[in-house]
């Protein structure tokens, strides 16, 4: 698996960001959004203008079993 880190950048800024469901009133999530090229970029709710992290579709796919995978879900 790979992703390779971004700062906010033109791209970043016009994306639309979507947070966790599972977010709380602290801001302790992640967000999301789909760009352009099948790239999925994750950010830190509480640090909007900081770095994200891209993710192509299948690396994304294979984060997710992974962490299901050490949840036991």
């Amino acid at each position: 698996m790979s992703a390779t880190p971004l700062y906010t950048s033109g791209l970043l800024n016009s994306a639309r960001w979507r947070r966790s469901s599972r977010s709380t009133g602290m801001n302790n999530c992640v967000e999301t959004a789909v760009l352009g090229g099948g790239l999925l970029a994750v950010r830190d709710s509480k640090r909007a203008d900081g770095p994200a992290v891209l993710f192509t579709g299948p690396a994304w796919h294979g984060f997710l079993v992974s962490v299901r995978a050490d949840l036991g879900t």
